[in-house]
């Protein structure tokens, strides 16, 4: 079934594929590589293959039995928009989210030039929030551009993890913004100042930002646990959604 979720951004996952492939520097220490490994070996259903890509047709109708209005991580183990998910399944998952409009829908791709090409025949569900995963200039920023194009009634970035200080970008049309620093062992370090442009270009533009967390280093530069680190930055949480968006507890 699909399960609540501990992300601080999100309530439930739904995952009607699994698995994924690499494409960037943001994918180095995938934490979705890592559970689908550790589930393969626990035996868990859906991952007798680990982190290869596999579609679950079985999971397509989960959000159509849970009533109350829920908000729900599509593919959290995978990415929708992976080159080898044919079209065909993307018009399954998209028929349930158009039957569900008291659900909300965050999908997050590290490949909007595919959803662009998917959404150029078809419309974007409006319950649908799409995003894509920003960490640093060469590969994150122009996700941006290409996500712009798709007319979508929400769009989001997720800059975790933020590798690098992102300079001047654009937020024209960009609706929400999270920020997070990479958690576990092998983890890059996150700067303040980063953060701090970041935070200061949603202020400029009016998007909404989302600080989820510093991650395994925290702000002063020292590693240690992420829950140790915490999630306030300049003194308090930023949970911040976008307008007219509400999070419900889920239950």
């Amino acid at each position: 079934m699909s399960t609540k979720s501990n992300i601080e951004w999100t309530e439930f996952t739904w995952n009607p594929a699994t698995g994924c492939t690499k494409i960037s520097p943001g994918c180095k220490h995938c934490y979705a590589e890592v559970m689908a490994e550790r589930l393969q070996a626990m035996g868990a259903p859906g991952y007798e293959n680990g982190f290869k890509l596999q579609l679950h047709p079985d999971r397509l109708t989960q959000p159509l039995k849970r009533k109350k209005p829920t908000t729900y991580f599509v593919n959290s183990m995978s990415d929708l928009f992976h080159e080898d998910i044919p079209f065909e399944y993307l018009d399954q998952v998209f028929d349930v989210i158009r039957q569900t409009p008291h659900h909300t829908y965050q999908i997050l791709t590290k490949r909007p030039e595919r959803a662009e090409e998917y959404f150029q025949q078809r419309k974007v569900p409006t319950n649908a929030w799409l995003g894509v995963s920003v960490e640093d200039h060469k590969y994150g920023l122009p996700r941006i551009e290409i996500l712009r194009r798709i007319d979508a009634a929400t769009r989001f970035l997720s800059i975790e993890p933020l590798l690098e200080d992102l300079g001047a970008f654009d937020l024209t049309g960009i609706h929400w913004v999270i920020v997070g620093g990479e958690s576990g062992a092998k983890a890059r370090p996150m700067k303040t100042e980063w953060v701090e442009n970041i935070a200061n270009h949603c202020t400029a533009a009016g998007t909404a930002f989302f600080f989820k967390q510093w991650g395994a280093w925290g702000a002063d530069g020292v590693k240690r646990s992420k829950h140790a680190n915490g999630r306030e930055f300049q003194g308090k949480t930023w949970d911040g959604l976008p307008t007219g968006a509400q999070m419900q507890l889920a239950v």
